[in-house]
Order: C-alpha cells, then sequence, then structure tokens
C-alpha cells in the first residue's frame, strides 16, 4: 500500500489522527490559531469568516481552554480539582463550579455504562507510574506490592458523593485523574464557544482528537487515523457537521525501561498498562463520549470491547491489535476510506450485540446515597 501523511501542524504529526484535504479546492480565507494545553497541542482552524470575526471566536475559545486546564488539572496545585482530590484524601467534602459538578457526573455515568473500564477514579495509579506529567516517565515502573495496594484500595466513580456541587467521596483511595476525557469534555465546550460567536465552518484538533463544525470549503472535513506501526495512516473518514473522531493509542506516551515498553492506558482492573491494543478509534456525536469510550475499549481488550461499546452507545469503531489485526463494527467501515490504493490489510467485521442493560460497575456501588 503506498502510505500518505499529509500534515495539519505539530499537533497532529504528535496525534493519532491528521487533517487531510479531501481535494485542494478555492474557498474563503482559513484563520489559525494555534495553543497548548491539555499536554497537547490544540489547532483552531475556522473557515468562512472575517478575520476579525474570527479571531475573536479563536481567543474566547483559547480563554476557555486555558481557564479548562487549570480548573481540570489534577497535579497542579491551585486548582479546582487538585482541591477535590485533597478534600477527598482528608475526608472531607468541597464545593466546586457547575461545570466541574457536571464533568464529574458525567465521568461518573460512562464509568458506568464502560462496566468500570473507563476509571477516572484511578489518578494514584496513573501518578504511581508517572503518566500523570506532561513529560514522559523516567526510570523503572513501580513495583508490584505498590500496584497491588492501590489496586485493593479499589478506587471507583461510584465512590463518589455528588450533593449539587459538594463532592466527596467514601474512599480516600480515590484520585481523580480526568486525562481520559477531560480533553474531549473541553473540545465540545470549545465547538460550543464557537458556535456562541456565530461560527459555522470550524474544526478543533487537540493533539489528533477533531471535533468539526460544518465543513472545509463546502466539503466535508476528512481526518486521517494514524498507522501506528508505520509512518503512514490506515484510512480517511469525512466527518459530518457535528460529528468528532477520537483516538486511544499506546504509541505516543510510554515508559520504556529495559527494552521494555509500558503505555500510558492502564487497565484499573490489574493496575498495570494495556498491552494487547494499540489503537481504538471512536468515531461518534459527543467528544466526551467518545475520548471514554476510546479509552474503555482499549482497557477491555480483544474480546471485551464488543459489549462495552454496545452499553456505552457507541456504533462506530476501529481496533488494532499488538499484532496488526483490524477489527472494525459495521458503521465504522461503512465511512472508512483507503487514504491510498487501499487499507494496510483485511478487516474483521465485528457485530455490536444489541444495546440492553448498561454493565454494572461492578462493585455494588453503582448506585451511590446522597449527602
Amino acid at each position: 500500500m503506498r502510505r500518505l501523511w499529509a500534515g495539519f501542524g505539530l499537533a497532529a504529526l504528535c496525534g493519532a489522527l491528521v487533517l487531510i484535504a479531501a481535494h485542494q479546492v478555492e474557498g474563503p480565507p482559513a484563520y489559525r490559531e494555534t495553543l497548548y494545553v491539555f499536554g497537547t497541542l490544540v489547532e483552531i482552524e475556522i473557515r468562512g469568516e472575517d478575520r476579525d470575526t474570527a479571531r475573536t471566536a479563536s481567543a474566547a475559545v483559547g480563554r476557555l481552554l486555558q481557564e479548562l486546564h487549570s480548573d481540570w488539572h489534577a497535579w497542579r496545585p491551585g486548582g479546582a480539582l487538585h482541591a477535590v482530590n485533597t478534600a477527598i484524601a482528608q475526608g472531607r467534602t468541597v464545593q466546586v463550579d457547575e461545570r466541574l459538578a457536571e464533568l464529574l457526573q458525567e465521568g461518573r455515568r460512562l464509568s458506568c455504562a464502560s462496566g468500570g473500564h473507563f476509571n477516572p477514579a484511578i489518578g494514584g495509579l496513573v501518578g504511581l507510574w508517572g503518566f500523570h506529567a506532561d513529560t514522559p516517565p523516567q526510570g523503572a515502573p513501580p513495583g508490584p506490592d505498590a500496584i497491588a495496594a492501590l489496586v485493593a484500595a479499589d478506587p471507583r466513580m461510584t465512590d463518589l458523593r455528588l450533593e449539587g456541587h459538594r463532592i466527596g467521596s467514601v474512599n480516600p483511595a480515590v484520585r481523580l485523574d480526568l486525562g481520559g476525557y477531560a480533553k474531549g469534555a473541553a473540545l465540545d465546550l470549545a465547538a460550543a464557544e464557537l458556535r456562541a460567536h456565530g461560527i459555522a465552518d470550524a474544526v478543533l484538533n487537540a493533539g489528533g482528537d477533531v471535533n468539526v463544525l460544518g465543513t472545509h470549503s463546502q466539503r466535508p472535513w476528512r481526518v486521517a487515523i494514524r498507522d501506528p506501526f508505520a509512518w503512514g495512516v490506515v484510512g480517511a473518514i469525512a466527518l459530518r457537521p457535528g460529528e468528532v473522531l477520537y483516538t486511544s493509542g499506546n504509541y505516543e506516551r510510554y515508559l520504556d525501561h529495559d527494552s521494555e515498553r509500558f503505555a500510558h492506558i492502564i487497565d484499573p482492573r490489574t493496575g498495570y498498562p494495556v498491552r494487547e491494543i494499540v489503537s481504538v478509534s471512536v468515531l461518534d456525536s459527543s467528544g466526551i463520549r467518545a475520548d471514554a469510550a476510546a479509552t474503555a475499549l482499549s482497557v477491555a481488550g480483544r474480546t471485551g470491547w464488543p459489549d462495552v461499546a454496545a452499553s456505552m452507545g457507541i456504533t462506530a469503531v476501529l481496533m488494532i491489535t499488538d499484532t496488526g489485526r483490524l477489527m472494525a463494527t459495521p458503521a465504522m467501515l461503512a465511512r472508512l476510506e483507503p487514504a491510498g490504493d487501499s487499507l494496510p490489510g483485511p478487516v474483521e467485521l465485528i457485530k455490536l450485540p444489541a444495546r440492553g442493560t448498561a454493565l454494572s460497575c461492578g462493585n455494588g456501588r453503582d448506585n451511590p446515597p446522597r449527602y
């Protein structure tokens, strides 16, 4: 297969996805802005607006994302989420703003829908492995006893006690790290901010996770899914207005030690990084759900992911395993276009089970009492 790699700036090169143009056509001028938040470069491209309007809207999005980055950073003192984690560790409750309260409510709902495969309460494990920092961790992996102790503490989102804007936990081992879905939530809010400024056609690209508004010069925005094994792409998808495409991959952030690689996606059940799944891409209409699902499906693995996808309401998935096996749902395969002459290999079609009762959080704390 002839591999193509059309760039959309540094963020695309670092991310799992990259925007590519379907055809080079004349169109209205584009306004572009780049900023660094949530540990990645976020690129904003606005089409069809005069420069002043686009600059004002882009500046508003930049202020919003910087504010969210500060408030939702689990490890930076002074932020709202850091205050929540401190209060939980001390057995206290704390008042938060409406935005963070809603984010935690949605995180608990998504965690339950995933059967606990998506679990933002395992910030202790994230920190233990060194994946809490923007820079890659160095040195040896944590010892098995330390990992086992955190797993045994069993921190889950259902341990949270949410009463209005007041947050607490019945389990002091809960340490919230929202890296598995904060970026999706932030891009959803950023897209809403653009719409509020009257922007109809735009794209938000956060290290390869993409939300689109409208079209690209009256043509769909096209997004390529990165090939995790080569400098190229697996295929491309023409996104419809309001769609999102998110990818979780174990090839970008990892710990290297003695020729062994440990990915940043941690299985809450074992406390160890995921190994058998290299990449999961989710096409959806919600950034927060797609972001959380891409993580949950990576954790669920080769056999468990269809049930988790169905429970979370996800229909379009492409999964790539460590052996190069490609698996896709019918909804994803119908949208996936080869970037060159063909896809990089045969794609196994995986039909999802009928969506019925959501998976359980699995710990008997699925419906926590109110204060």
